[in-house]
C-alpha cells in the first residue's frame, strides 16, 4: 500500500509547478465559458426572470446607468462557473489524486461524481419550487395600503442578487449528503454521533437557511425543510452503506470457509498407503515399490 504513494513522489517545485499548469487549466475553462455565456447573457437572464413572470410581474427597472451592462457580466460570470465547474473539479482532482492511496482514491472518488448532480438538484429545486413560491409571498404585499397605492418595481441588479443567491444557496446546501458521507468515511464523525445530533442539525439548518435565504420566513422555510431533510438522508445511506458493506464482508467469509470444507486429498487420488507407485512397508519402516518380478 505503501508503494501507491512512493511511486508518486515528486520535489516541491515539481509540486508548484504542477499546481500552476491545474490553475492555468481552471482559468483558461473559466475565461472561455464566460465570454461564451457573456454573447448569451440576454438570453440567460431570459431563464432567470421565468420565476418572477410566474409569479404576475413583468417588468424589472434600473436606475443606475450602468447596472443593466454589469448585471449581464454578473450574468456570464455565475453562468460560466457553472459550466466549468466539471473542468475546475477535474482538474483538483487530478491534482490531489497522486498523493492519495488506492483505497482512499476508491473511496472519495463516487463522492466527488455525485457533487454536480447534488448541486444540479439543489438549484433546479429552487428554479422550480422555492424561488416562484416566495416571490409569490413577496409580490403579495402589493395593493391599497391607507389610500396609497403600493406597487413592487423591483431593479434588475437586486433580482439577479435574489435570483443568484437561491440557486446557489440550495445548491450548496443540497451537498450536505456528500460532505456528511465523506466526514464519516473519513472518520471524523460516526453514524451513531449523527443520529444523536438531530437537535443541533435542526438549530444549524436554521441557521444556514436564514444565511443563504432572503430574509422573510417563507424562504426559509422553503430551504430550512429539505436541509434537515437531506441530513436524515444522509443518516440512511450511510447505514445503508455499512448494511451493504458487513454483507458484503460476510459473504467474502463465507466463500473463504467453503473453499477449506472436506478432507485433503492426496496427489494420487487415493487413500494414503493402498494407491500410487509406492505403498508404505510397516514392517520395514520404510517403502518398497510395486516393480514387476523378473
Amino acid at each position: 500500500m505503501i508503494s501507491d504513494i512512493d511511486e508518486s513522489k515528486a520535489p516541491l517545485l515539481d509540486h508548484l509547478i504542477e499546481l500552476r499548469r491545474r490553475l492555468l487549466w481552471c482559468v483558461a475553462a473559466i475565461a472561455a465559458a464566460f465570454f461564451t455565456c457573456l454573447y448569451f447573457a440576454k438570453p440567460i437572464f431570459a431563464v432567470l426572470v421565468q420565476p418572477l413572470l410566474a409569479a404576475g410581474q413583468g417588468k424589472l427597472i434600473y436606475t443606475d446607468i450602468f447596472e443593466a451592462f454589469f448585471v449581464e457580466v454578473k450574468v456570464a460570470f455565475f453562468a460560466a462557473l457553472m459550466i466549468s465547474f466539471p473542468v475546475v473539479s477535474t482538474q483538483l482532482w487530478r491534482f490531489i489524486a497522486p498523493g492519495l492511496y488506492a483505497k482512499e482514491k476508491k473511496a472519495f472518488l463516487p463522492f466527488l461524481v455525485m457533487t454536480p448532480f447534488f448541486f444540479v438538484a439543489g438549484a433546479s429545486f429552487a428554479y422550480f419550487v422555492a424561488m416562484p413560491w416566495a416571490l409569490k409571498f413577496l409580490l403579495g404585499f402589493e395593493g391599497n395600503v391607507g389610500g396609497v397605492q403600493q406597487e413592487a418595481l423591483p431593479a434588475i441588479g437586486n433580482y439577479l442578487n435574489f435570483s443568484t443567491r437561491f440557486l446557489f444557496g440550495f445548491g450548496v446546501a443540497f451537498l450536505t449528503p456528500v460532505l456528511l458521507m465523506v466526514l464519516e468515511r473519513a472518520g471524523i464523525v460516526t453514524r451513531e454521533q449523527l443520529a444523536k445530533s438531530r437537535r443541533y442539525a435542526i438549530v444549524i439548518s436554521a441557521a444556514v437557511s436564514a444565511v443563504l435565504t432572503p430574509p422573510d420566513v417563507v424562504s426559509m422555510l422553503l430551504l430550512l425543510v429539505p436541509l434537515y431533510g437531506l441530513y436524515e438522508f444522509a443518516i440512511l445511506a450511510i447505514r445503508l452503506t455499512h448494511w451493504r458493506a458487513a454483507k458484503r464482508a460476510q459473504a467474502t467469509a463465507s466463500n473463504a470457509e467453503g473453499k477449506n470444507v472436506g478432507p485433503n486429498t492426496p496427489p494420487g487420488g487415493g487413500r494414503v498407503g493402498e494407491s500410487g507407485p509406492i505403498s508404505s512397508d510397516s514392517e520395514s519402516g520404510g517403502a518398497k515399490g510395486h516393480y514387476p518380478k523378473a
